[in-house]
C-alpha cells in the first residue's frame, strides 16, 4: 500500500462524502463565479480563481520547499495545465449554458475514465445510460450554444486528464498529494497567466472583486480539490469518475436555488440518466492497481 493510501485512510469519512462535500463547495463557487461574470469576464475568472487557489495553498503549504525530481515536476506541470485548462473551458461553458446543463455534458468525461476501468456489463449500461443523459442535454443546446456545448466538451476532455493524472499524483510515495496540488495550482496561474491576466487587470484595483475571486479559488478549487486528492487515495480510478456524477446533480440544484435557472423537462431527465448511472455501477471490490 502507498503511503498516500495511508495517509487517505487515517482521514475520517468515506469517500462518497468527501466526493458529496467537495461537489457542494464546486458547485457554490461556479454559481458564485457567474454572478462575477457582471463584473469579471469568464477568463479574467478563471485566472482570478486559479490565482487564489495558487495564493492560499502556496502560503500554506509552501511546495517549493521541497526537492523535486524531474519526473515530478513533469507530472505535476501536467497535472497543473489540466487543470488550468478545465477551469478556463469550464468557464467559459457556463458563460453560455446553465451551470447544470454544462456539469452533466462535462461530465462525458469522468465517464470515458469509468469506461476504461468498466469489468461487468453493469458498467457499461451505466456508461451508456451516462451517455444517453450528456446527448440529451448536448442536443437541447446545439442550436443556441454549439460553443457552449463544445467548450463543456473540452472541459469534459481535460476532467479525464485531471483524474488520471490526479491519480499518478497520489500515488507517488514519495510527494504528498496537498504539495503536488499547491504545485500544480502555481503552475496553472503562471502558465495561463500570459492569456488571462490582462482581463483580470481591472479587477486587481477593485478590492472587493478581489477579495470574492479569492474566496472562489477558495471555494471551488482549494476545497473540492484537496478532498478529491484525500479520494483518489481511498478507490480505483473508475470508481472515482463515477462517484463525480453527483457533480451534475448538485449543480442542477446549485443553479436553480442561486442562479434561478429552472431546467426543461428534456434537461432534467439528461441530468436524471446522467446522475442515474452511477447507481448501475457493479460494486466488485476495485483494485487500486488503476491508480
Amino acid at each position: 500500500m502507498s503511503h498516500g493510501t495511508s495517509r487517505a485512510r487515517r482521514l475520517s469519512g468515506p469517500a462518497e462524502l468527501l466526493i458529496a462535500l467537495g461537489a457542494v463547495a464546486q458547485t457554490g463557487g461556479a454559481s458564485l463565479a457567474v454572478l462575477l461574470f457582471a463584473e469579471v469576464s469568464p477568463p479574467g475568472a478563471a485566472w482570478l480563481r486559479m490565482l487564489g487557489a495558487a495564493a492560499v495553498l502556496g502560503v500554506w503549504l509552501r511546495p517549493w520547499r521541497r526537492t523535486w525530481t524531474w519526473h515530478q515536476l513533469r507530472l505535476v506541470t501536467a497535472f497543473g495545465v489540466a487543470l488550468g485548462g478545465m477551469n478556463l473551458a469550464f468557464y467559459l461553458s457556463i458563460d453560455r449554458l446553465p451551470l447544470g446543463t454544462a456539469v452533466a455534458i462535462e461530465f462525458i468525461g469522468p465517464m470515458t475514465v469509468a469506461a476504461a476501468g468498466a469489468r461487468t456489463r453493469r458498467d457499461l449500461a451505466a456508461l451508456l445510460l451516462a451517455l444517453t443523459g450528456v446527448g440529451l442535454l448536448a442536443d437541447v443546446h446545439l442550436g443556441a450554444s454549439p460553443a457552449g456545448v463544445a467548450l463543456a466538451l473540452t472541459a469534459a476532455g481535460l476532467w479525464a486528464a485531471y483524474i488520471v493524472l490526479g491519480h499518478r499524483v497520489v500515488a507517488d510515495p514519495e510527494v504528498r498529494p496537498r504539495d503536488a496540488l499547491a504545485a500544480a495550482m502555481l503552475v496553472a496561474a503562471i502558465a495561463f497567466a500570459p492569456a488571462l491576466a490582462p482581463s483580470a487587470a481591472p479587477v486587481i484595483a477593485t478590492p472587493w472583486l478581489l477579495a470574492l475571486c479569492v474566496a472562489l479559488g477558495l471555494a471551488a478549487s482549494v476545497v473540492p480539490y484537496l478532498l478529491d486528492q484525500v479520494a483518489m487515495a481511498r478507490v480505483s480510478r473508475a470508481r472515482f469518475a463515477l462517484l463525480t456524477s453527483l457533480l451534475p446533480a448538485a449543480a442542477a440544484l446549485t443553479g436553480l436555488v442561486v442562479l434561478r435557472q429552472i431546467p426543461t423537462l428534456t434537461e432534467t431527465a439528461g441530468i436524471v440518466l446522467v446522475v442515474g448511472a452511477s447507481t448501475l455501477q457493479s460494486h466488485r471490490a476495485e483494485r487500486r492497481g488503476d491508480a
